[in-house]
């Protein structure tokens, strides 16, 4: 690449310069020149330097490296540019990634300059095999199964989500987001269908961060994961309407907020007795404590307590969910390129003996992982095994969340399992994931849910 092509492509991002008659800094650079006041301003505004400071060398060729480091110098000012001038540099910073990085530049840094609008999304393939559960016989006397089968056209799935992200100014960013269902293969419908409706809203919210950048303030729809998004996620970790403020600093982090969950049996208009009832609404808290350096660094510490609050019976008589407090724990520690999560739920007043009186449902997770599949380096990976103990949620052992665990729902409750899996980034921003349960077993009764096989490609972009 040519000194003074580049020079003309960049001219445009001289927008530190403030004097359009500086004194020419380059003595091989004559004042008639074609692109003589490109590179005054371009120098000027510390952009471009030349060679040993007093020659332009305008037909020499440039590496990608010194071609980077001017990139990373109009990025120093993208205040003072216009709409088209920062469409360039943000072009020209795609181009340069890898070198900016290396130059210590992150490209991730155009995402929060003023004005800004990054478009984002994922799409996922997803195959789900799951056996027939074993038989048992209903309060009738009828036999039934645990679970039916997933197999054929209904083991097949896709997704796509499409993210919106605009900065509004320094501390405001806006985020939306829409998605398609979990679309099955099995759907009989045309896809011109009415009936094959199933893009919705899954992200609305306004994030303002505040108070030495320590405070965050987050309303509106969007993701909320049970304990926090290191915890496991247990009883549920999608989609939300509400409010939540938050500290962090280097040591610890604390988190409040409330709203309406938005998915799962839980999160929908449900009838009783041939009435509706809103979805469930909760107030939430998280204490979180950071620590841990060198081969440690990274791992955590958290507590959290729900409270939830339908004032309402739910499928049936079987389980009340007026105020149910829900206590958890977590413990996420790495060493090197291991990590161990402990993750410990307890759902308060939740299981009906028929008696009159009421135990509570009890979640242990545990996860150990090895190495880590990042989509932004190729041929990255890791592979985890995981241990699972989950109290009966209520009398018919229905999960009643939206977790943000990977099995389905005989896999959920009144249920001990193991899983492992694979995580394999095959280029970049494309990854293939595979899991697997096995030992699954009934805690109560002796039918056991059939195993669960799960492999999905993701793809963001």
């Amino acid at each position: 690449m040519k000194s003074k092509v580049l020079a003309a492509l960049v001219a445009t991002m001289a927008v530190g310069a403030t004097c359009a008659f500086a004194a020419n800094p380059f003595v091989d650079v004559p004042s008639d020149s074609w692109a003589y006041k490109s590179v005054v301003e371009l120098a000027d505004a510390g952009i471009i330097q030349g060679v040993d400071g007093q020659y332009f060398q305008g037909n020499r060729n440039i590496t990608r490296y010194e071609a980077a480091e001017m990139v990373a110098k109009a990025m120093a000012h993208m205040d003072k540019a216009s709409v088209e001038q920062r469409a360039l540099i943000n072009k020209l910073a795609d181009e340069y990634a890898d070198e900016l990085n290396n130059l210590g530049v992150r490209v991730s840094a155009l995402e929060n300059r003023v004005g800004n609008v990054k478009l984002t999304g994922d799409a996922r393939i997803r195959y789900i095999h799951q056996s027939e559960g074993d038989k048992f016989k209903d309060s009738e006397g009828k036999e039934q199964v645990v679970n039916g089968a997933t197999k054929n056209d209904d083991s097949w799935s896709y997704r796509v989500r499409v993210r919106a992200n605009a900065q509004v100014n320094d501390r405001t960013k806006v985020v939306y987001g829409i998605s398609t269902d979990n679309v099955s293969f099995a759907d009989n419908h045309t896809a011109s269908s009415d009936n094959n409706t199933n893009i919705f809203t899954d992200r609305a919210y306004v994030d303002y961060n505040f108070g030495g950048n320590n405070w965050d303030l987050m309303v509106g729809r969007y993701q909320y994961n049970l304990g926090g998004d290191r915890a496991y996620g247990y009883f549920y970790g999608d989609n939300f309407d509400g409010a939540q403020l938050k500290y962090q600093n280097d040591k610890f982090a604390a988190t409040a907020g409330y709203g309406k969950f938005k998915e799962g049996p839980i999160g929908g208009y449900w009838t009783v007795d041939d009435n509706n009832y809103a979805s469930a609404k909760t107030a939430y808290g998280e204490l979180e404590g950071f620590f841990g350096g060198g081969r440690m660094a990274g791992s955590a510490v958290g507590v959290y307590y729900n409270n939830i609050m339908p004032k309402a019976e739910l499928l049936g008589n079987d389980i009340a969910l007026d105020n149910i407090d829900v206590w958890g724990a977590y413990a996420s520690v790495n060493f090197g390129k291991w990590n161990a999560l402990a993750n410990y739920e307890t759902y308060r007043d939740v299981i009906d003996n028929g008696n009159g009186s009421k135990d509570n449902a009890d979640v242990w997770v545990g996860k150990l992982t090895y190495g880590a599949a990042n989509f932004a380096t190729p041929k990255s990976w890791d592979a985890w095994v995981e241990y699972l103990n989950a109290d009966q949620f209520d009398l018919d052992g229905t999960f009643i969340g939206s977790t943000n665990g990977w099995r389905n729902d005989s896999l959920t409750s009144n249920v001990k399992s193991w899983g492992a899996g694979v995580d394999y980034t095959f280029a970049k921003n494309a990854q293939f994931q595979v899991m697997q349960s096995f030992a699954s077993s009934a805690k109560q009764g002796d039918a056991d849910p059939g195993e669960e096989t799960r492999a999905q490609f993701v793809f963001l972009f």
